[in-house]
């Protein structure tokens, strides 16, 4: 493919989304002025970029909230994830005794265990990492162990009769033939680390954006309330696209089909 069309793809790539989601806000600001609806109802999308900027300091303050929460629970979910994924796929009996209670923490909502969290721990900062965690912890370790045990037995095979134990396995062949499956894992976890930060804010607590559109509903300003749903939605998109980065640092020859075609 020459330079010139990888350029051009580029830009049919960007430009067609970019384009429907322009017509999209420009459709919306159209019909909610031209249908007269009430603002408390539907605000168009110039009311939602007014409330951004009129409160932007307390949009500011409950944002850094809400950040620092699903930051600390992605990172202990990652590192979490990835220690319960080596030993589960490390052990026959590790596996049986620990992957059901992986499988079951999907099975209880979510919504339904917070409020438990919120009486053992209070309106802090823990309870909104632990479902965080909770959330992140699944997609991270199913995706970790598919990877660790993905490997070609004759490889292993292979080690073992040159006199390998099983952490020299591990460092060269499991591990680095489970990153696609890690990085996999963890963007999903990246992407919807969110939404656990916002249900903890909105079973309990005094702040962050979760709280901010509970308290926004209940005050009928619903222009506030968008706007603290796009800013969760562009940290849930941010954080993805930075996992997606840090996967193309350190797997670079994942991507080099794609960049071609």
């Amino acid at each position: 493919m020459t330079p010139g069309s990888r350029a051009w793809s580029r830009t049919i790539a960007w430009g067609i989304p970019s384009i429907l989601i322009a017509a999209s806000i420009f459709a919306w600001e159209l019909i909610a002025r031209l249908t007269d609806t009430p603002r408390w109802f539907l605000p168009p999308p110039s009311a939602i970029a007014s409330a951004l900027f009129d409160d932007r300091r307390l949009m500011l303050h409950h944002t850094w909230v809400t950040l620092e929460e699903l930051l600390l629970g992605f990172t202990i979910s990652v590192l979490l994830g990835i220690a319960f994924a080596l030993a589960i796929a490390s052990s026959r009996v590790v596996e049986r005794a620990f992957y059901p209670f992986v499988v079951a923490s999907q099975a209880i909502p979510i919504i339904a265990l917070a409020p438990i969290l919120l009486i053992w721990f209070g309106y802090g900062l823990t309870p909104k990492v632990i479902v965080v965690v909770l959330i992140c912890f699944f997609p991270i370790v199913v995706n970790t162990v598919d990877g660790l045990r993905s490997v070609d037995p004759e490889l292993i095979d292979l080690l073992r009769s040159m006199g390998a134990n099983e952490w020299t396995i591990y460092r060269v062949i499991r591990i680095p033939s489970s990153l696609p499956y890690i990085f996999s894992g963890t963007r999903i976890a990246a992407a919807v680390s969110v939404i656990g930060a916002l249900i903890g804010e909105w079973v309990g607590a005094s702040a962050g954006l979760g709280y901010l559109m509970t308290r926004s509903a209940a005050q009928f300003l619903t222009a506030r309330v968008f706007a603290a749903v796009l800013i969760s939605a562009v940290i849930g998109l941010a954080m993805f696209g930075i996992v997606s980065l840090l996967e193309r640092l350190f797997l670079p020859w994942q991507h080099i089909g794609a960049s071609d075609e």
